[in-house]
């Protein structure tokens, strides 16, 4: 199919794919760096197109996004992450559920009502669902968005402030925000050399200055490995350690013996 055509049709498609079931959510595991433990997943968002199959969301979520299909998604999203640390949580095992929103789903304080009775339909602990805030706009320039994360830090969710370090993901927005954990982008933690290889150790001094719990994501080798713990990040994530993956694979990971990655 050409690009043309395939872009046309996913656009078509798109604005119905939430309501016929098609978005679903992988889970990528976070190791905790001192034990070794499954601390949390993250729920990352896949669109099973019943004629093109698996699109990633690097594809879909930029269109979304363009066609103000986002919040839809996100509430999906939302959804499943609570449905998965509710069972994990009923299973024994609570873990930390991460979900991505964007700025424009926190925009409008619709958001606390919608996590609010998620909480409560799922009887979830508000602490095993972390908020991830990504965006494309400095959320500074966006004090309604403040002003709705301060309302979700009071239901008890965690909120995280994702790929500092990238993008608009700046010390001013992890101040504003008062978030509790910060997310160091991929970028910082895979670049080991060159001149911004010392960029990670400072996005860390500066998260645990803030009192923040430290999670190094894009971890590919053991090298970045060994170097994110001994920066004493508190979490790991990447394919190093597990690649997304379906929730019962997580099950599985769970109550398994010994069956964390880290040594």
């Amino acid at each position: 199919m050409h690009a043309d055509d395939r872009r046309a049709q996913l656009e078509r498609d798109l604005p119905s794919a939430a309501g016929r079931g098609e978005i679903i959510a992988l889970f990528q595991p976070q190791f905790s760096l001192e034990t070794g433990e499954v601390v949390g997943a993250e729920a990352l968002s896949r669109w099973i197109h019943p004629q093109l199959g698996l699109i990633a969301p690097g594809e879909f979520i930029p269109m979304a996004e363009r066609l103000g299909l986002v919040g839809g998604i996100g509430d999906v999203m939302l959804r499943l992450g609570c449905h998965a640390a509710r069972d994990w949580q009923d299973q024994g095992h609570p873990i930390e559920v991460a979900v991505n929103v964007s700025i424009l789903q926190l925009r409008t304080s619709a958001i606390v009502d919608t996590i609010a009775g998620l909480l409560d339909e799922f009887s979830l602990r508000p602490g095993l669902l972390t908020l991830e805030v990504t965006e494309t706009t400095p959320v500074t320039q966006v004090p309604e968005a403040i002003d709705t994360v301060h309302r979700l830090s009071e239901l008890g969710v965690n909120i995280s402030v994702d790929d500092f370090g990238a993008a608009y993901a700046s010390r001013e927005q992890v101040i504003a925000l008062q978030a509790i954990e910060l997310k160091v982008d991929q970028s910082l933690v895979q670049e080991t050399q060159g001149p911004h290889s010392e960029d990670l150790a400072r996005a860390v001094e500066f998260g645990k200055a803030q009192g923040m719990r430290l999670v190094a994501e894009g971890i590919e080798t053991e090298a970045q490995l060994a170097r994110v713990r001994a920066l004493h990040c508190d979490r790991g994530q990447g394919y190093l350690l597990s690649r997304p993956t379906t929730k019962a694979d997580v099950d599985s990971l769970l109550i398994s013996a010994g069956g964390s990655p880290l040594k």
